[in-house]
């Protein structure tokens, strides 16, 4: 506690202003449980850049801690690019505090000598991202925190080619990060060199995003959609980008159509929780509409619900909607011919049916750790390929490379595409996602999700993640465990004849285990919330459509059983 309460009065000096200093005064004269939870750690960039819960101190989202980031990230710049003008561009989203800290994020790189772009109002995270190669910036910057709670905020820092910065410039800007004081944070705005933008980009980002989006459904007038921005910014450009698209029957849910950072009408502004779209689907269903759509607050992940075989409307998992996305890219691909350098990408704990439909289409699937600025590095990594689509599990595709991030835009046009024209030819999406099961194999995931906030949290989370290695699982639902894949060791092994492979991709703190019949299972401390997730994928053969039920049952069944033994 002793080198907590130092680094806590080293935020009294007169650098700090007096609101700061007032309530750190408070706290060490109060509540000494608090100032360690704010002062015990300092805030670092995870899978999704920095986030964290708003307040003063290290361990804190404040002006003083993004200011240390942004100082950091500007020296980086300018020495990176001597000779040219550096530029960044910063957007935000509806969150409390965002605007302001965005706007001190511009005076600081602005006091540093850099030209800003700085958005007029809150803008989505796909438009930030495409803006970076579009006002050919040298570096993006978005201040959100995705769908996490009210009380949260974040900074995500994007390079020059549109994605999320990876190593090695992420390290290199971290260790110039820590080698600064806060006192070394230049505030002095340079207003001359701050430029507000709006329309001129959002009119290029509809037009690309129509173009890359759309397939020549028909029958649209026919296809009724219900849509949620969840309080978010895709109120900003989905609604838009529909209307550019001919799609005509889209009913809004007014009241989560306000932006507003406290999230009133929902538990968490996440498409991923089917509380969350729960207005929507009501609506629908009062509606008769065939399709709901949710994005989260900063829209780069989606949520879309469909009528399923009963005609009840069914909220869809991210593995579903991105196998869907995916085969319906590769159907357009391969009507065109392949050049025979195309290839998909997804991540190590999203479905394996991703890399059983590349191998049917002869393309190749691209594997990558979680978090899309891993699919973003591969596509600057392989200039020379063609990157169709991917995604991952927690409900985030990217059409095409225009955007080099989550895209909830452009991803929910093209799940319009696919609904209308599916319906317009006597189908669904629901339908066409069952026959991509008969094609391919049918495969079904459960994501497990245990929140443990603070220090007692984090501790546990850690230790949860020691025992599943430590105590290894042999069997699953009767099926051996063949190979444990263990990310923080580089190295996938077959526990039965003791064959050990590399794994080439970057270290984290990720164990996997397969089993015979091809279950797997997952296990990773989230990059971005006080959770431990467990990823469950199991799979089964579909010999037809009819058998879907049956099938789904088993799976179901089989999923339960796998929870109740590993006492998830």
């Amino acid at each position: 506690m002793d080198s907590i309460l130092s680094t806590a009065q080293t935020w009294l000096t007169d650098f700090f202003d007096s609101e700061t200093k007032k309530e750190i005064q408070n706290l060490i004269k109060n509540d000494t449980e608090e100032l360690k939870e704010r002062f015990y750690k300092d805030l670092e960039f995870g899978t999704g850049g920095m986030r964290g819960m708003m307040g003063v101190g290290t361990n804190r989202i404040n002006k003083y801690t993004l200011g240390k980031n942004t100082q950091g990230l500007g020296n980086y710049l300018k020495r990176t690019y001597p000779t040219e003008e550096v530029k960044v561009v910063i957007a935000y989203d509806c969150r409390h505090n965002s605007d302001t800290l965005a706007r001190t994020v511009s005076e600081i790189l602005s006091a540093n000598g850099i030209k800003v772009f700085l958005f007029s109002e809150l803008r989505t995270t796909p438009e930030l991202s495409f803006a970076v190669k579009h006002l050919n910036c040298h570096a993006g910057i978005v201040l959100t925190a995705s769908h996490n709670p009210p009380e949260y905020n974040g900074y995500k820092v994007y390079w020059t080619d549109g994605g999320q910065i990876v190593p090695p410039q992420d390290g290199e800007i971290i260790a110039e990060i820590n080698s600064l004081s806060f006192e070394d944070i230049n505030f002095e705005a340079n207003e001359s060199l701050i430029k507000l933008i709006d329309k001129d980009v959002d009119e290029a980002f509809f037009k690309a995003s129509v173009s890359k989006g759309s397939f020549g459904a028909k029958d649209k007038d026919n296809f009724k959609i219900v849509f949620t921005s969840l309080h978010g910014t895709s109120i900003t450009a989905i609604p838009e980008v529909l209307k550019r698209a001919g799609y005509r029957n889209v009913t809004i849910i007014e009241e989560q159509a306000k932006p507003d950072g406290d999230f009133p009408t929902v538990k968490s502004p996440n498409p991923e929780e089917p509380e969350a779209l729960s207005m929507a689907i009501k609506k629908a269903e009062e509606i008769g509409a065939d399709m709901v759509v949710g994005t989260d607050p900063d829209s780069d992940r989606l949520g879309i619900a469909v009528r399923n075989l009963e005609g009840k409307i069914e909220l869809l998992n991210g593995n579903q909607t991105m196998v869907l996305m995916t085969k319906f890219l590769l159907d357009k691909y391969k009507e065109n011919g392949f050049n025979g350098n195309e290839f998909i990408a997804t991540t190590i704990v999203s479905t394996p049916m991703m890399e059983q439909m590349a191998k049917a289409y002869n393309v190749e699937c691209k594997t990558s750790l979680t978090g899309f600025k891993w699919i973003g590095k591969m596509i600057k990594d392989f200039p020379d390929s063609t990157f169709i689509g991917g995604g991952e599990e927690s409900f985030g595709y990217m059409v095409g490379d225009f955007v080099r991030d989550k895209d909830a835009v452009t991803a929910t046009l093209l799940a319009c595409e696919i609904a209308a024209d599916a319906k317009a030819s006597g189908s669904s999406f629901y339908k066409n996602l069952i026959d991509a099961y008969v094609d391919f194999g049918f495969y079904k995931e459960k994501l497990i999700s245990l929140t443990k906030k603070g220090i007692s949290g984090a501790e546990e989370i850690k230790q949860m993640l020691v025992d599943f290695k430590e105590n290894p699982v042999e069997s699953v639902q009767g099926s051996k465990v063949i190979w444990i894949e263990d990310y923080n060791t580089s190295i996938a092994k077959n526990v039965l004849t003791g064959e050990e492979k590399p794994i080439n991709l970057p270290k984290s703190n990720v164990l996997i285990y397969e089993t015979e019949d091809g279950t797997r299972i997952a296990a990773r401390p989230s990059g971005t919330e006080p959770k431990v997730k467990f990823y469950i994928s199991t799979n089964a053969k579909l010999e037809k459509a009819e058998d879907y039920k049956s099938v789904n049952s088993h799976l179901d069944t089989k999923i339960d059983g796998i929870l109740s033994e590993l006492n998830l």
